[in-house]
């Protein structure tokens, strides 16, 4: 590992640190962030040539902070900000001492920023792009590229977010005992959605988006050292490993969607897989079990069978049942469908989704249509299989799905099973 990448991603570890130290402490989100990125831009750039200080975070907070300073003092930003920031430190001291002798930054803050970008206010895409830029320290360009947006147009909802945390005047800090878990919930919620985003894009030519991928799972492991007790906090990372470490196999050599009956279980991750299933079977035992914990234990079930026939269905079945009482939920019930399917027959499977259809969040979703034309083929319906698989093709927004499902069609049609 070179040295320039140790630095990156270093400096990508403390970037929330720095910035949730500049937010309390002096409460103006906007003007902190364009601070810490340019303390940000600052240590890029000289830590490479002069060495990593011994206290980083410190030294970042301290140039931040004197950037901040000088902004207040200019006289444009005088007039916008002077009465909006108390400086909690002399300007003269601020200025005078080494960047790196900032003790008060060892304090880590991350958690109270991770809150605060989850701000039940925000919408959930709002809490999405705010928590990718504040505290997985990803570009404007990067997030509106990995969710297949105009630039302008994810930097117009970032800046929207954070006028309302402006306008909300929301101190910066723990929600309390009566707000913290429903504010946790929201933090581990947008986590799961950035990470499924990443392993399955809602649209464009790319099946996976492995950045956001990587990314959900870095910021979980930094939520887990921050509540460390937290059992769903364990559950969302090891559901995420055990998710991620099928990645390789999910694709061919073109690109296109290979399902998880196909692959190649060589190709998965041991590594991951072992990290997973070793996290999620200390965590089950310890206290009440919840949705993360739940799917990561389905998921764990996947990655101890050697080959597919040797998938313990019972088993997925019965822990799709509990998941069902404790989130339900149309797409629980959909994965349940094909296990009740595996374990009772597809005709079984098919009736669940009859009356799943009834769901008008999910009449026409093309996967309840994809999951519908793989019971029917299974049934030997290869007509009806065929033009549900068309159907499903039409409405995904998924060039590699899309490519997958019409190939199914095709197959069928073709008298090639």
């Amino acid at each position: 590992m070179s040295e320039e990448y140790d630095v990156e991603d270093l400096l990508r570890e403390l970037a929330p640190q720095v910035l949730g130290a500049l937010v309390r402490r002096y409460g103006v989100f906007d003007a902190c962030e364009d601070a810490v990125q340019e303390a940000l831009l600052a240590a890029a750039l000289r830590w490479p040539e002069e060495g990593v200080p011994e206290n980083p975070r410190a030294w970042l907070v301290t140039v931040a902070s004197r950037r901040l300073v000088d902004e207040v003092r200019s006289e444009q930003a005088r007039r916008r900000r002077e009465d909006r920031i108390a400086l909690a430190t002399p300007q003269a001291e601020l200025l005078s001492r080494p960047a790196d002798a900032d003790r008060e930054a060892d304090r880590d803050d991350s958690l109270a920023l991770l809150f605060l970008c989850c701000h039940p206010a925000l919408s959930a895409p709002s809490r999405i792009a705010l928590t990718l830029r504040a505290v997985g320290g990803l570009t404007t360009a990067q997030i509106a590229a990995a969710f297949l947006v105009p630039e302008a147009t994810m930097a117009q909802r970032i800046s929207r977010a954070k006028q309302t945390l402006k306008a909300l005047g929301t101190p910066f800090g723990s929600p309390g005992p009566d707000g913290h878990n429903e504010r946790l919930d929201a933090v581990l919620h947008v986590l799961y959605l950035i990470f499924n985003e990443g392993y399955t894009a809602t649209g464009g030519a790319d099946l996976t988006a492995p950045e956001l991928s990587r990314e959900a799972i870095r910021l979980t492991r930094l939520l887990r050292r921050l509540v460390p007790d937290d059992g769903e906090a364990a559950g969302l990372l090891a559901l995420m490993l055990l998710t991620d470490a099928r990645r390789a196999a999910r694709t061919g050599p073109d690109g296109d969607l290979v399902p998880l009956a196909e692959q190649d279980r060589a190709l998965w991750d041991p590594a991951l897989i072992a990290e997973g299933v070793e996290l999620i079977s200390r965590t089950l035992p310890r206290g009440q079990v919840g949705p993360y914990q739940l799917q990561a234990a389905i998921a764990a079930v996947h990655a101890e069978a050697e080959h597919v026939d040797a998938t313990d269905w019972p088993q997925i079945l019965t822990l799709y049942g509990l998941l069902e009482r404790v989130a339900p939920n149309p797409m629980v019930t959909l994965n349940r469908a094909v296990a009740v399917a595996m374990v009772g027959g597809p005709a079984a499977g098919l009736e669940l989704l009859a009356a799943l259809a009834a769901d008008k969040r999910m009449a026409r979703h093309h996967r309840l249509l994809a999951t519908r034309a793989h019971l029917l083929e299974l049934l030997g319906e290869d007509e009806a299989a065929a033009e549900a698989y068309r159907e499903a093709a039409r409405r995904t927004g998924s060039a590699p799905e899309r490519r997958h499902l019409t190939s199914r069609a095709a197959r069928l049609t073709s008298g090639r099973r």
